[in-house]
């Protein structure tokens, strides 16, 4: 999962960047209003942490825009202003949350995985599928209860896979991501982290499309395939 965050104080910004990278999600930072709109703008985000009170454009306008541009990824802000009226002000602009200053890093960790199970249409910290389990609290996976060791980017696919699942998601979505801006990515590794995933996990739990991606195999097509 590929996180924006829009802050301009640095040492904030630091601190959720190097959390959230702990946390195992990719993560890109922008100081300013311009640079955090760009971002949003051009790349293909799973949510967005964005600050109100930003030098160059202001954290309501950037996000009136990216809404009136049809963006629909998640958006928590996160700013010293508490008046309920700003607050109605960042939810009328198209917010998902709200966390106000100062804050415990946990419990933005905790509403941005909220934030990321909603909208791949999951409701509760661990998703199943079958006997595979993604404890998103964790950052850890089970295969009937036993864990399984993963890499930090084979964790990453696999997650990614899980919030969509049965799903083709294309190479080039995984590679979008997975990574930050500033990774030097190459697509080619996304079939070595997929092999690696099907030794571990079973080779039948990820189907390849060829020439459209991956997808990770639910129980109930899994089913269908047997009984078909």
């Amino acid at each position: 999962m590929r996180i924006l965050v829009v802050e301009d104080e640095a040492d904030l910004r630091r601190q959720l960047g190097d959390a959230l990278t702990h946390a195992g999600y990719a993560v890109d930072l922008a100081a300013d209003g311009e640079e955090g709109h760009f971002l949003g703008d051009t790349e293909p985000y799973d949510a967005v942490i964005l600050d109100l009170g930003l030098p160059k454009m202001d954290g309501v306008s950037i996000l009136e825009r990216w809404r009136g541009d049809g963006h629909i990824f998640p958006v928590m802000i996160l700013t010293a202003r508490d008046r309920w009226s700003e607050k109605v002000a960042g939810f009328d602009a198209g917010a998902d949350d709200y966390v106000t200053k100062p804050f415990y890093t946990e419990e933005v960790l905790a509403r941005l995985r909220a934030l990321l199970r909603r909208a791949s249409g999951h409701a509760v910290a661990a998703i199943d599928v079958g006997a595979l389990r993604l404890d998103t609290r964790a950052a850890r996976a089970t295969i009937n209860g036993d864990p399984i060791k993963l890499t930090a980017h084979e964790y990453k696919v696999l997650a990614y896979l899980i919030h969509h699942q049965g799903r083709v998601v294309p190479r080039t979505e995984l590679v979008e991501h997975i990574y930050d801006q500033d990774f030097d990515r190459d697509s080619n590794t996304i079939e070595v982290f997929i092999g690696r995933l099907r030794k571990k996990i079973g080779g039948d739990r990820i189907e390849t499309e060829r020439g459209l991606g991956y997808r990770l195999v639910t129980p109930e097509a899994e089913q269908n395939r047997v009984s078909g």
